[in-house]
């Protein structure tokens, strides 16, 4: 691997594990660009290095948030932060259990599978745009409503469907703020980054073999990097209601995706 590939992975990692677009159906997209042989054996430590900077770059942008989630997990009181806590805690289980089960099986069935990837962005499109739509209501998030959007976020391991928009958008057809939806969004992926991390590790996808320190230090800091401005630019726009121009982007990718792979 390059160079110039770990920073256009690290780039592409960083951008869409925020904006709603599809994080894990951009990388497969990129891979079949760039070539299956150009990416080494190692390729699976250098993901998880990716993974790991976008979760250091939420943990910066929401680094209030997460200082009261843990302190609400340890009160002893039954506070706003204890039950949001709860909540964030809720919403991680559908994913967890999806990909403890079935994680391997759906890597298997998706990979470079560039068709289905195409398919479910417009699956995705179609979703941004109702929530789009959607009327502005001041909803908090319930403990009913943070399930139902943790199991948006289990769908959303299939490569194509966009893990912050299928979050974000079930929020918000649930009648939720929008500010609070993004919210509740970037805060509940941080534990299953962290802990897909931890699984990668414990299954032997710690060697990085012959991957360069400049190599892994572009990519982590693309990724870093991108994921800072990713975030916080989604929290503006989905306060704006400008879902509407990632759909049209969904569509036009995922029929692109689909044409190159009926020629």
């Amino acid at each position: 691997m390059s160079l110039f590939e770990a920073i256009v992975l690290g780039i592409i990692q960083g951008l869409t594990e925020f904006l709603p677009v599809s994080s894990s159906g951009h990388l497969e997209l990129a891979k079949a660009l760039f070539g299956d042989t150009s990416l080494p054996k190692e390729s699976m430590a250098f993901t998880i290095l990716l993974h790991g900077a976008t979760a250091l770059s939420t943990i910066v942008v929401y680094r209030k948030d997460i200082g009261q989630i843990i302190s609400g997990l340890f009160s002893t009181e039954w506070n706003d932060e204890k039950m949001f806590s709860i909540k964030i805690i809720l919403s991680m289980i559908p994913a967890a259990l999806v990909g403890l089960l079935f994680n391997d099986q759906l890597e298997a069935m998706f990979s470079g599978q560039t068709l289905w990837v195409g398919i479910l962005l417009l699956f995705t499109g179609a979703l941004l745009l109702l929530a789009d739509r959607a009327k502005q209501t001041d909803k908090p998030v319930s403990y009913l409503s943070a399930i139902l959007i943790g199991i948006s976020q289990a769908i959303a391991i299939l490569p194509g469907i966009s893990r912050s928009g299928a979050t974000i958008s079930t929020a918000v057809l649930l009648g939720i703020d929008k500010e609070k939806a993004a919210r509740f969004s970037f805060l509940m992926v941080v534990p299953l980054i962290l802990g897909k991390m931890a699984k990668d590790i414990l299954d032997g996808g710690s060697n990085f073999g012959s991957l360069s320190v400049p190599v892994l230090s572009g990519g982590f800091i693309a990724a870093f990097v991108a994921g800072i401005l990713a975030c916080t630019w989604m929290i503006s726009l989905v306060k704006k209601s400008q879902l509407k121009y990632f759909a049209f982007y969904c569509f036009a990718v995922g029929l692109l995706a689909i044409a190159i792979n009926l020629m």
